[in-house]
């Protein structure tokens, strides 16, 4: 395990250096796990890790702690349940609190558009009581993590999961509305979130091409 941590950190400092952040800026915790999360909190490169920049501390906090427990599984990468359970509690705060602190990414993936509004419509009457937009004000306190941004094959893994009890809910209304969506309802889902983008960003790239002559 030991020389496995060590692999990872070394490959995280090469995506620290290439992406332009010292590793000296970074928490030691952080360059372990920047290999496949990017020390960017974006996951380049890694459709199936989910985006953590800006993501709740609270938030990222409650999934670690998840993993470390057993009521989340490592159904994708293994490795990465055996380096979350070697973190310690302060640790965990200080992965949440440097990931947290940083600036939302989106992943603004391309979408079916028809997909997309079905899957808003469900998300709507299902989903929104908890999960609110990234930019929310209640985000925080939540009671779900934020969805909209997030990359579709991630999505994919963690809806598949629950449905089939690799992952438990945080309350039971969720497993009963999980357990209502069939596969269309959940590309549906993952179309509308994967391709959502803060209106400030639409905005500004409609402006963009507005100018151009």
């Amino acid at each position: 395990m030991k020389v496995a941590k060590q692999l990872i950190g070394t490959l995280a400092l090469t995506c620290l250096n290439a992406i332009g952040i010292p590793a000296h800026a970074a928490p030691g915790v952080v360059v372990a796990c920047g290999e496949c999360h990017g020390a960017d909190g974006s996951g380049a490169g890694f459709e199936h890790v989910p985006i953590l920049a800006g993501t709740p501390a609270a938030h990222l906090e409650e999934a670690l702690f998840a993993y470390q427990d057993g009521a989340r599984r490592c159904v994708e990468e293994a490795a990465m349940c055996e380096l979350v359970a070697t973190l310690s509690e302060a640790d965990v705060e200080e992965l949440a609190e440097y990931f947290g602190a940083m600036k939302r990414v989106f992943a603004g993936e391309a979408r079916d558009a028809t997909l997309a509004a079905a899957g808003e419509r469900i998300h709507e009457e299902q989903c929104a009581i908890c999960h609110v937009l990234p930019d929310d004000e209640s985000v925080d306190s939540a009671l779900g993590i934020p969805l909209h941004g997030q990359h579709s094959a991630y999505l994919r893994i963690a809806l598949n999961a629950y449905l089939a009890g690799v992952r438990e809910t945080l309350v039971p209304a969720m497993a009963e509305k999980i357990r209502q969506l069939d596969a269309d309802d959940i590309e549906s889902l993952i179309n509308y979130y994967a391709s959502y983008q803060p209106r400030q960003a639409v905005d500004d790239d409609s402006g963009s091409e507005a100018k151009e002559p």
